[in-house]
C-alpha cells in the first residue's frame, strides 16, 4: 500500500511559478510510476504529466508541454511538479497518483493510489 500526501498548491498571479510535492509513504515507491491530475471546478479529472518508475521517461498534456516538469526522487520518496508562466486556465486542484507494477499512463483509471489533492489558484 502506498499513501500520497501533496503540498505546495496555493494563489500565484498568471506568469508566476509553483512547486508541488509529493511524498509516499511505503517501501515500494521505486516500483510505482507517479503521475499528476488537475479538477477545476465542474470537470472532469484531466491528465497533467507522468513519470516512470526510474525517471526515464516524462510525458506532458499538450495544455503544459514546455510549462511544466515533473521529476522524482525515489531516495527521498517524492514526486515534483515545477510549474512555470502559470496561466488563470491552470487553476484546479491537482492530485498526485501512483501505478503499481505498469509504466506510465494518461488515463486515471490506471492508477492505483491517490493523494487528497492540493488547490492551485492562479489570479490573472
Amino acid at each position: 500500500q502506498v499513501q500520497l500526501v501533496e503540498s505546495g498548491g496555493g494563489l500565484v498571479q498568471a506568469g508566476g511559478s509553483l512547486r508541488l510535492s509529493c511524498v509516499a509513504s511505503g517501501r515500494t515507491f521505486s516500483s510505482v510510476a507517479l503521475g499528476w491530475f488537475r479538477q477545476a471546478p465542474g470537470k472532469e479529472r484531466d491528465f497533467v504529466a507522468a513519470i516512470t518508475m526510474r525517471g526515464s521517461n516524462t510525458y506532458y498534456a499538450d495544455s503544459v508541454k514546455g510549462r511544466f516538469t515533473i521529476s522524482r526522487d525515489n531516495a527521498k520518496n517524492t514526486v515534483y511538479l515545477q510549474m512555470t508562466s502559470l496561466k488563470p486556465e491552470d487553476t484546479a486542484v491537482y492530485f498526485c497518483a501512483g501505478r503499481r507494477f505498469y509504466g506510465s499512463s494518461s488515463m486515471s483509471r490506471d492508477y492505483d493510489y491517490w493523494g487528497q489533492g492540493t488547490q492551485v489558484t492562479v489570479s490573472s
